[in-house]
């Protein structure tokens, strides 16, 4: 039997990159564990008025830490990339020599996810989990408490102020996952299909061993921009990976929206947070959890999304992008989301 990429390297390596933070303990970390499930119930209701989703419930509400992160999204992407990795891993056994050995090709792939997922582990702040292709439906809510409470101390935030909009970013997904019974079964196809119609062949993984040998000799990435999908990915899949990245433009631009909305209104430091959390998501590193799937989320994709939720609301108001949510087939692809009127043509 063919052994796939070691999922528990990927999230040894991945704890040591995260590393510890002296807030990950203590008083202050007891207080957000106890204040957040509260803010985050107050955050539901400020979205729901906003977007008009009915959100039954509350979620699970979690305060982890890095490393416990990082191991959650490890296994997200054992999930996901299971169907792929095992043909990855029986052809790579078919074409690699004695030198190289399918072994060290597997375990680097899962020491770069691991050190990838890792850095992130140390940026990200909160995660809406019922997002993640798991095999679980957890309506659940998972805040890194050592970055919360890092972030509120060097740019002395507001505490009730940073963690309310940081829960309405949150709660802006929850209300587009759970308001709209379709839209993570559609999109969750979307990934699964990319990943079990991969079909690797000869001359691509061939490619692979020669990169890497290269990478054992130059330190050289073995993942490239076109992400772990490009190891095996074909030419027939790049209209799936529109869609996803379409549908995740809309997503995060609405969500966006959405959150400085509702910011806007009850937070009086909403500018200046935003102003700071921007600049931090401009840090091209924060694009490889996307460099990872091959999805390229770039910054300029979030604000292409929020542009597109902004330009179809000046064309015909905020109403009109119910139409979004009606249906998996009346969501913008790449083109339309640069060109809102085109989508409205479209489904008027």
């Amino acid at each position: 039997m063919t052994e796939g990429i070691p999922w528990p390297f990927a999230g040894r390596v991945a704890g040591l990159v995260a590393g510890d933070d002296p807030l990950a303990s203590g008083p202050l970390l007891d207080h957000l564990r106890d204040d957040l499930p509260g803010v985050v119930m107050r955050a539901g209701a400020l979205v729901e008025t906003e977007t008009g989703f009915s959100l039954p419930g509350d979620p699970d509400v979690t305060v982890v830490s890095r490393a416990e992160w990082a191991e959650r999204n490890v296994a997200a992407f054992q999930t996901m990339l299971a169907p792929a990795e095992r043909q990855l891993a029986g052809r790579l056994s078919s074409v690699v020599d004695e030198e190289v050995g399918s072994t060290i090709a597997k375990r680097l792939v899962a020491a770069e996810t691991g050190a990838m997922l890792g850095f992130l582990s140390r940026r990200v702040l909160g995660q809406y989990e019922l997002v993640l292709p798991t095999e679980s439906d957890a309506d659940s809510i998972a805040f890194v408490g050592a970055n919360l409470l890092s972030m509120e101390r060097r740019h002395q935030f507001i505490p009730a102020e940073f963690r309310m909009w940081v829960a309405l970013h949150e709660a802006a997904h929850r209300a587009q996952f759970v308001g709209v019974d379709w839209i993570r079964p559609h999109f969750l196809s979307l990934v699964e299909a990319m990943v079990a119609e991969a079909e690797p062949d000869e001359a691509r993984l061939r490619t692979l061993i020669r990169r890497v040998r290269r990478a054992r000799s130059e330190g050289s990435p073995l993942i490239d921009e076109r992400g772990l999908f490009g190891l095996f990915a074909s030419r027939h899949q790049r209209d799936l990976l529109d869609r996803i990245q379409a549908t995740m433009c809309v997503l995060e631009g609405h969500g966006h929206v959405v959150m400085d909305r509702v910011g806007d209104r009850v937070l009086r430091t909403r500018t200046r947070m935003a102003a700071v959390v921007k600049t931090r998501r401009a840090d091209p590193r924060l694009a490889m959890f996307f460099r990872l799937t091959g999805l390229e989320m770039k910054l300029s994709q979030y604000e292409m999304g929020e542009r597109f939720v902004l330009g179809v609301e000046r064309a015909a108001g905020w109403r009109a992008l119910d139409a979004v949510w009606s249906e998996a087939a009346a969501l913008p692809t790449m083109a339309e989301i640069e060109d809102p009127q085109a989508w409205l043509r479209r489904v008027a």
